[in-house]
């Protein structure tokens, strides 16, 4: 009846059996000390505040952890300013690459690559066949290649 009681009222308590035991030992004590008049009542409350200071105690973080939490190195993984400065060039560069292929190519290119469409949608939006959508694709990513290996990227 004790253990429900616990779990019913402290139902993030880990081990309600050893609340229970030491609650038992406790009015065992008491007992033995001098006359318990409620001992139900007694063991109730016996139990009440141990559980009580069992989450307390969980609640309570100690010195020596704080110490160990200063040492702990951070690691900050956002990009750096040289970090980002090397990316817009990157953009800045595909973005020169892609300008600079012909018409169909790039309109192909862009639908596939940044807007996501299916080679099918393209064909069915430009009024080509699939085999040209493919081959324009292959066309403007070599040439991309090309250029971006050109100016030194890979």
């Amino acid at each position: 009846m004790l253990r429900s009681w616990l779990r019913g009222r402290f139902p993030a308590l880990r081990d309600v059996d050893d609340v229970v035991q030491e609650a038992m030992s406790r009015v065992w004590q008491a007992h033995q000390a001098g006359s318990v008049d409620a001992v139900k009542a007694f063991l109730f409350t016996t139990a009440h505040h141990l559980a009580v200071d069992e989450m307390r105690r969980r609640q309570i973080v100690t010195v020596e952890y704080l110490a160990e939490i200063t040492e702990l190195s951070v690691y900050d993984d956002r990009p750096t300013a040289a970090d980002a400065a090397a990316r817009a060039q990157e953009l800045e560069l595909l973005t020169q690459a892609i300008q600079q292929l012909p018409d169909r190519c790039r309109q192909v290119l862009t639908l596939r690559k940044i807007y996501g469409l299916s080679q099918r949608e393209i064909a069915a939006q430009l009024g080509i066949t699939e085999h040209t959508v493919e081959a324009q694709i292959g066309n403007g990513m070599r040439r991309c290649a090309d250029f971006l290996a050109r100016h030194g990227l890979p």
